[in-house]
């Protein structure tokens, strides 16, 4: 008795750190799968915090971040369902084992202000992080030892079929949103939100100080100056980066600052208080954009100009870059220098373009979606482009979970009522052949005891 209630214990025990890890799993590799991108960026940003970016193909953030997003959320998925235990469960702890130490250095030593793991859509503190992986690992540790005990919910004949779907699915998925824009945003340039608001600090509470510093080149000779000692225009443009130098209170937006290539200016007051439309073409490295759809680009630029809207592209790349993209293009619109980091946030998309009015962003596409002449029949104040894309994440989440749970109800239907009733049949009909024995048995014992 007291051996069965250890061994109810166990299961019980062994399937709450299951259920602990799959949630861990699938949540954090379904918000990689919807921003490639974003992953991509951090996986960057710790190859060059560790001094690695060298060492590795300028394709591997890519499709790494892309690969361990699919692991992590077939992991999650395995586990749920009960599935590929030996295999789920020992990918579960050697990524636990990894990330573990990872996250200690992090927290001790913080040469990425964030891991990551959870994308944009949860951004924990590297202590934060680091508590939430020991947690982790303990209940991976207790699933790898216990994963007989996990709880199957679909037979043996059918978890092929959940294990390639949803393999399948988070593929895909990775891959749509890499071709178009993330189907979920967690960036506070997210359709519907108003930058200034977004650069706004409460009454009272203690602003964080910024610098912009622009490397600029004359003669062979680079330098770095400020807004307030920022040379004349015989100085060509190499680089702009921002720095913290006093930390306080910190909004979503605190980077946003276009600085007009050809006069020098600050502009970002006139284009966020500007009651007219303004098209963004956001292209963080306009050396790295993709130049397959430029007619449209430059088409919306001439609508821009026939409708008296503004336009403007933004970039991070510096002059001689954008003299080459120009030529190339023949690209007429003004330039603006922006952070690199701002424009990787703004937008998924090198290019992308986005529409603003008064501050607020209406719409955003990616190179493959940017509206063409068919779209663009009249005034942005008469047609539905012209206003602000309503996109509500509750109805994105559900029409993505419907996407990967019906088929799995599908599997699940003829695994319960074919599969499985086919396999009780057949045990009830051993059962019924071995009873048969059994008495035919009796008979024949009884007939030769008689005789």
């Amino acid at each position: 008795m007291k051996d069965k209630n250890l061994h109810i214990i166990q299961q019980i025990g062994a399937n709450i750190c299951r259920f602990l890890l799959a949630a861990a799993f699938i949540f954090s590799g379904f918000v990689k799968s919807v921003d490639p991108l974003g992953s991509q960026y951090k996986i960057q940003d710790y190859l060059t915090a560790f001094g690695l970016d060298s060492w590795f193909p300028s394709f591997f953030p890519l499709i790494g971040g892309i690969i361990l997003s699919a692991i992590e959320f077939s992991v999650g998925i395995f586990l749920f369902f009960g599935v590929r235990r030996s295999v789920a469960s020992t990918l579960a702890l050697i990524l636990m084992i990894f990330m573990t130490p990872l996250t200690l250095y992090l927290a001790l030593f913080n040469p990425v202000s964030d891991c990551g793991c959870f994308g944009d859509a949860w951004v924990l503190t590297n202590w934060e992080t680091f508590g939430k992986n020991v947690v982790l690992l303990i209940a991976a540790i207790i699933v790898f030892k216990e994963r007989k005990l996990l709880i199957r919910f679909v037979s043996y004949k059918m978890e092929w079929l959940v294990s390639l779907y949803t393999i399948f699915f988070v593929f895909v998925l990775s891959f749509y949103c890499l071709d178009r824009l993330p189907v979920l945003d967690f960036r506070p340039y997210k359709i519907g939100k108003n930058i200034q608001e977004g650069m706004t600090i409460p009454e009272g509470a203690k602003s964080s100080v910024y610098e912009s510093i622009f490397t600029l080149e004359k003669n062979g000779e680079k330098k770095e100056f400020t807004l307030e000692n920022y040379p004349d225009s015989t100085w060509k443009f190499v680089d702009t980066r921002t720095i913290l130098k006093e930390k306080g209170y910190e909004p979503p937006i605190h980077d946003f600052s276009m600085m007009e290539l050809s006069t020098g200016e600050d502009i970002t007051d006139d284009v966020l208080t500007d009651m007219g439309y303004t098209f963004l073409l956001v292209t963080h490295r306009i050396e790295k954009a993709d130049d397959s759809n430029i007619d449209l680009i430059n088409e919306v630029y001439d609508y821009s100009v026939e409708h008296d809207y503004k336009f403007y592209c933004l970039t991070s790349s510096p002059e001689e870059q954008i003299e080459l993209w120009k030529d190339k293009t023949g690209a007429e619109y003004p330039f603006c220098q922006m952070d690199d980091i701002t424009l990787k946030t703004m937008i998924r998309s090198n290019p992308g373009l986005m529409l603003i009015k008064n501050g607020t962003i209406l719409n955003k596409w990616s190179d493959e979606d940017i509206p063409d002449e068919y779209a663009l029949t009249d005034k942005l104040e008469n047609l539905k482009l012209g206003q602000v894309k309503v996109k509500s994440d509750s109805h994105t989440i559900g029409f993505v979970v419907l996407w990967f749970v019906i088929p799995l109800l599908l599997v699940l239907g003829i695994d319960i009522l074919i599969i499985r009733r086919r396999e009780r049949k057949k045990v009830t009909k051993l059962r019924n052949n071995e009873n048969e024995t059994k008495e035919n048995g009796k008979t024949d014992n009884k007939e030769i005891f008689n005789s």
